[in-house]
C-alpha cells in the first residue's frame, strides 16, 4: 500500500475519534450521515461512500446518505436483508470486496443510483453488540481498487461510527411523522403478546423504553438552552450528586453486598475536573450549558465506545446515564430530582445486572425484556429484587411511543397493551384473590413430609443477602445454594478478601445453626465480568467459565476461600461446593487449594473454620462416567438442572431461537438423573436439586421417586413445594418415576407427566 494511503487510514481513524465534533457542526442528522460519507470517501479515496441503516419496522435497508451516487436516490434506494451484497453483508456481519462487483451473481443494480460505472465494492457491516444498525459502503471505477487496509480502516470506521450512527437512526425514527403513525399502528397490533415469565407479579403502568429517555436529551439541542446560565449549571451538577447519593443509599439499604458501587463510575466522572472544566470550556466559548455539557458527553461516549476493553465501553451506559440525569436537573428548581423511571414498566432489548441494580433502585413498577432466557441471572437478579419480569421475542415493543399504557402478568408472561378497563377490573380482582393465597406462607411448617411420613427437606436458594429475611419467614431449614457470583457481578473490580467477609459472615449469622453452602465463583457464560480483561470467546458457554475461571485465577480463587473460612469460624457447619466439576482431577485440585488456604491462614493465626464440607455441582454430562469415583471424593452433591440439562441436550438455555428444544423431560434427561442419584445414595452421600426443575411439581414427584430427599428453591417457590410434597406418597412418586424411566422417546414422557400432573 502507498504510504499516503496509510497515513490517510490513519487521518480517517483520528476524524472519526473526534465524532462530538462532526455531529455537533451538523444542522441536523441527515447532514450529519452525509458529512460522514464525505469524509470517509475522501480519506479511502474513493469515488463512492453510501450508508445504508436498516429500518426495523419496514425490515429493509434504506440508502441513507451517499456521495458519488445520484442524490435522488436517497430514501428510494431500499433492500431486504440478504438482497443484494449491501443485504448479503447485514445477514453475514462480514464484509465483502469484489473487485468487479457486476460480475458477482448476488450485487443487485439500482437504476436510479446511477453506480453502474463503479467496478470495485467494499462494504462491512455497521453494528452495535447484537443490534444490526446498518451497512457502510464504498465504490470505485477501478477494478481492485480496495485492498486489505482498506477493508481494515472501513471496518474501524464502522465501529466507531456505529454508536453515532444508532443515535440518529432512532432520531429520524422519532421525527418522522410516518414513524408517529407506524408506532400507533403497532400500538394495535401488540394489543396482546405471549411471553415467558421470568419473574412473578403483576404491574399496570406507564411504560418507557430504556436508554430512549436519555438518548434524546445527549443528541437534540432545546430552544430553551440559551436561557441557563453557569450557575444553572452548577446546581444541575449539585442536584445530580445529591440525586445520586440517595439511590446509592437506598441501593445499599436492600443490598448489603456493596451494591452501591454501581454509581461509582457517576462520582468518579462528576468528581474528574477533565470532565467539569471541558465543559465549563466550552460554555466560556458561547455554548449554552446544556450543550456544553452534550459535546462533552458525547467525546466521552465516542472514547468510551471505541475502546478494545470491555470494562471501558461499559461506561457507555454510565456516560450516557450521568449526562442525561444532569440536562434533566437544567429543568429542576429544588433538590427534588425526580427518578427517571419510578412507577413505569420499563420496555429493553437487554439489561446488565448492574442496570437492574439501578432499575430497583428507581423502583420500577416492571420490566419486559425482548431477548434471553427465563434462567438467566437478570431474571434470577430481578426474581430475588421482586420485580416483575417477561420475556418476549417481540422487538416492536421497543418502538411503542413513551408513557404507553400496559399491563403486564409476570405471573404467566401476558402483556396488555393500553388495556381496557375490563381487562384492568379483572386482573385487580384476580390480584385481590391471589392475596388471600399468601396464606400458605403463614401454614409453612419447620419441617416437610410427604403423604405416608417420609422427611424431606427444604432448603432455599440465596442470590442476594436481602433474601434472608424471606428464607428465614418460610422456615427454610438452611441454605442449599448461596450463588456467590453477586457481589462480583455488581462491581467495577474484583472484591477483596476483605470486602468478601463482612457478606459471608452475615450469611452465617443470619442463619444459626442452620445448613448454609456457598458456591464458589461461577462467572462466564452469560455471567460476564465487565471489568475482567480476559479475552472475548466465540462460545462463553463452553469457554472459561465457573471452576475453570478460579482454578486458572488461584489468587481470585484464594481470597474467596478464605474469606468463607474466616466468616464461618463461629458456625457449626459449613458447605463450599465447586461449580462445573468436570473431572476428578479438577474436584481434587479445587480441594487441595481449600486445604491451603486453611494452612496459610493457621500459619498466620487467623481464627477459621477448620473442617468445611467440600461438594460439587453436577452439571456436565461428563460426570457421568465417574460418578463412583466423585461420590467416594466429595462429601455431598447438588445437581443444577438448568445448566445439565444445557450440556445434556446441546441447547443454549439463553438463547429463544432454540428454547424449544430445551426439554428436561428428555428421556436422556431423567435416565441421567437417576443414575446419578442411584451412585450417590449408595455411597451414602447427600444429594440434593438446586435448579429450576426444583419447584415444578411433576418433577417433584419424579424426584422423590429416584430417591431425592433435598430439595433447594427460590424462597418464594417454598410454601408452593411444601404443599405439593405433603400430598404425596412416596408409592405414588416411585410408580411415576419407574414410567418416565422406562419410555424411551420425548413424546411419551410429556404424556405421562400430563397425564400425572395432577397427583402433583
Amino acid at each position: 500500500m502507498p504510504k499516503n494511503k496509510k497515513r490517510d487510514h490513519l487521518n480517517l481513524l483520528c476524524d472519526i475519534g473526534d465524532l462530538a465534533t462532526l455531529l455537533t457542526g451538523s444542522s441536523n442528522i441527515e447532514n450529519f450521515l452525509q458529512r460522514t460519507a464525505v469524509m470517509v470517501s475522501r480519506h479511502l479515496e474513493a469515488e463512492v461512500c453510501s450508508i445504508y441503516l436498516f429500518d426495523d419496522q419496514a425490515r429493509e435497508l434504506v440508502l441513507k446518505a451517499t456521495i458519488g451516487l445520484n442524490p435522488e436516490a436517497v430514501n428510494s434506494v431500499r433492500m431486504k436483508p440478504g438482497e443484494g451484497l449491501v443485504g448479503v453483508t447485514l445477514i453475514k456481519q462480514q464484509p465483502i470486496r469484489e473487485g468487479s462487483a457486476s460480475r458477482n451473481p448476488q450485487f443487485k443494480y439500482f437504476e436510479e443510483s446511477g453506480e453502474d460505472r463503479f467496478e470495485s465494492f467494499l462494504s462491512v457491516p455497521i453494528s452495535r453488540g447484537i443490534e444490526n444498525i446498518g451497512v457502510l459502503v464504498v465504490q470505485h471505477e477501478k477494478r481492485d481498487y480496495f485492498d486489505e487496509m482498506d477493508v481494515m480502516a472501513l471496518r474501524a470506521a464502522a465501529s466507531q461510527l456505529a454508536s453515532a450512527i444508532e443515535n440518529a437512526r432512532l432520531l429520524m425514527g422519532m421525527n418522522n411523522p410516518k414513524s408517529v403513525a407506524a408506532n400507533s399502528t403497532v400500538v394495535e397490533q401488540l394489543k396482546f403478546i405471549r411471553g415467558e415469565s421470568a419473574g412473578s407479579g403483576y404491574a399496570s403502568a406507564p411504560s418507557t423504553v430504556f436508554g430512549k429517555s436519555h438518548g434524546w436529551l445527549l443528541s437534540e439541542a432545546s430552544e430553551s438552552d440559551a436561557a441557563y446560565t453557569l450557575k444553572h449549571f452548577y446546581r444541575a451538577v449539585q442536584l445530580t450528586m445529591d440525586q445520586l447519593q440517595e439511590l446509592q443509599s437506598r441501593v445499599a439499604e436492600r443490598l448489603p453486598e456493596s451494591a452501591s458501587l454501581i454509581f461509582t463510575a457517576h462520582f468518579m466522572i462528576l468528581k474528574d475536573e477533565r470532565f467539569i472544566q471541558e465543559i465549563l470550556r466550552h460554555i466560556e466559548k458561547g455554548a449554552p450549558p446544556p450543550e456544553a455539557v452534550r459535546i462533552v458527553a458525547r467525546h466521552y461516549i465516542t472514547l468510551f465506545s471505541s475502546s478494545p476493553y470491555m470494562y471501558l465501553r461499559e461506561k457507555v451506559n454510565d456516560m450516557e446515564d450521568l449526562a442525561g440525569r444532569i440536562l434533566a436537573n437544567f429543568q429542576l428548581r429544588d433538590m427534588e430530582a425526580p427518578l427517571q423511571c419510578k412507577g413505569r414498566i420499563v420496555i429493553a432489548r437487554e439489561l446488565y445486572p448492574s442496570d437492574i441494580l439501578k432499575l430497583a433502585s428507581e423502583e420500577v413498577a416492571g420490566i419486559i425484556l425482548v431477548s434471553g432466557g427465563v434462567t438467566s441471572h437478570v431474571a434470577i437478579l430481578a426474581r430475588s429484587m421482586q420485580i416483575p419480569l417477561i420475556i418476549a421475542d417481540r422487538p416492536e415493543l421497543l418502538t411503542l411511543p413513551e408513557e404507553t399504557a400496559v399491563l403486564m402478568d409476570a405471573d404467566i408472561g401476558n402483556i396488555y397493551v393500553n388495556p381496557s378497563e375490563k381487562v384492568i377490573h379483572q386482573f385487580e380482582s384476580r390480584n385481590q384473590a391471589k392475596a388471600a393465597t399468601s396464606l400458605l406462607a403463614d401454614a409453612m411448617t419447620p419441617t416437610t413430609e410427604t403423604r405416608d411420613g417420609q422427611r424431606i427437606y427444604l432448603l432455599a436458594n440465596i442470590n442476594l443477602l436481602s433474601e434472608l429475611a424471606l428464607a428465614r419467614d418460610l422456615k427454610a431449614e438452611g441454605i442449599g445454594l448461596y450463588r456467590s457470583e453477586f457481589p462480583f457481578l455488581i462491581r467495577n473490580n474484583f472484591p477483596s478478601e476483605q470486602e468478601q467477609y463482612p457478606i459471608y459472615k452475615r450469611l452465617f449469622d443470619e442463619m444459626p445453626d442452620k445448613i448454609i453452602t456457598i458456591r464458589t465463583l461461577d462467572v462466564g457464560g452469560d455471567k460476564i465480568l465487565a471489568y475482567s480483561d480476559a479475552a472475548a470467546e466465540s462460545n462463553p458457554e463452553l469457554g472459561l467459565r465457573s471452576i475453570r475461571f478460579s482454578l486458572r485465577n488461584p489468587d481470585i480463587f484464594e481470597q474467596q476461600i478464605k474469606a468463607i473460612l474466616r466468616a464461618g469460624v463461629e458456625t457449626k457447619s459449613i458447605r463450599i461446593m465447586f461449580p462445573m466439576i468436570s473431572s476428578v482431577d479438577e474436584f481434587q485440585e479445587a480441594r487441595a487449594l481449600v486445604k491451603d488456604c486453611g494452612d496459610d491462614l493457621q500459619r498466620q493465626h487467623l481464627s477459621h473454620h477448620p473442617r468445611p464440607e467440600i461438594g460439587m455441582m453436577i452439571e456436565l454430562p461428563s460426570v457421568m462416567e465417574i460418578m463412583d469415583e466423585l461420590a467416594a471424593e466429595a462429601d455431598f452433591f447438588s445437581i443444577g438442572t438448568n445448566d445439565f440439562v444445557q450440556y445434556m441436550l446441546a441447547v443454549d438455555r439463553t438463547n429463544e431461537k432454540v428454547a424449544e428444544y430445551y426439554q428436561p423431560w428428555h428421556p436422556s434427561v431423567l435416565r441421567s438423573l437417576a443414575r446419578i442419584v442411584g451412585v450417590v445414595i449408595q455411597q451414602h452421600k447427600e444429594i440434593s436439586i438446586c435448579g429450576e426443575m426444583a419447584h415444578e411439581p411433576e418433577y417433584i414427584l419424579f424426584f422423590l421417586g429416584i430417591g431425592v430427599r433435598s430439595l433447594s428453591v427460590d424462597p418464594q417457590f417454598l410454601p408452593r413445594v411444601q404443599q405439593v410434597i405433603r400430598r404425596l406418597s412416596l408409592s405414588d412418586a416411585t410408580e411415576y418415576a419407574q414410567m418416565l424411566l422406562a419410555e424411551s422417546t420425548v413424546k411419551g414422557t410429556r404424556e405421562i407427566m400430563d397425564k400425572y400432573s395432577g397427583a402433583a
